[in-house]
């Protein structure tokens, strides 16, 4: 199955080799000094999510480290987000007429990295026409152990899910 076909049956897709692994090495050097950027800056930069969702998996001193719009940062991280092959991908989901609308950097430490229960993008960021994608750039390997990103198959077939925050009902 190609991947605008697996796109449309499964509501996700999975693209290997997008970057090259000196495109790779870069941004993790980059993500890194974006990192220690974060931390010495003083801002509220934990992402724990916190609720009664999370709290009975989770330690107190749990964390996400986070930012949006992390090609604000850098023109690497700005290159990453108009890299052309991530734009054909886009492209071949929505069409040519790509806005980006925020990127977010996340860090879960080792050991102490937070939980992010299951939601639904779509009661954050409503579009018409299904015309809203989301592109997760993994810069390391996660594992299933480690608490790996996960989608629910061919749930974007029941559309929005009513009377949602987007994260505490899901199909």
């Amino acid at each position: 199955m190609n991947f605008l076909s697996h796109f449309n049956e499964k509501g996700f897709a999975l693209e290997k080799g997008v970057f090259s692994s000196n495109e790779i090495s870069a941004l993790e050097t980059e993500f890194d000094r974006i990192v220690a950027q974060l931390q010495l800056s003083g801002e509220h930069i934990n992402a724990r999510w916190g609720s009664e969702l999370t709290h009975h998996i989770e330690n107190s001193d749990s964390e996400v480290i986070h930012t949006h719009n992390v090609q604000s940062y850098s023109s690497i991280m700005l290159e990453m987000v108009q890299h052309e092959k991530l734009l054909n991908l886009s492209e071949s989901l929505i069409g040519p007429d790509i806005i980006l609308h925020h990127t977010k950097l996340f860090l879960k430490s080792k050991k102490r990295g937070s939980a992010f229960p299951l939601h639904q993008d779509w009661s954050y960021f409503p579009t018409k026409k299904n015309s809203m994608i989301a592109a997760v750039i993994h810069l390391s390997d996660s594992t299933e152990k480690m608490g790996c990103f996960r989608v629910i198959p061919e749930s974007h077939k029941m559309g929005k899910i009513e009377n949602s925050d987007g994260h505490s009902r899901v199909p």
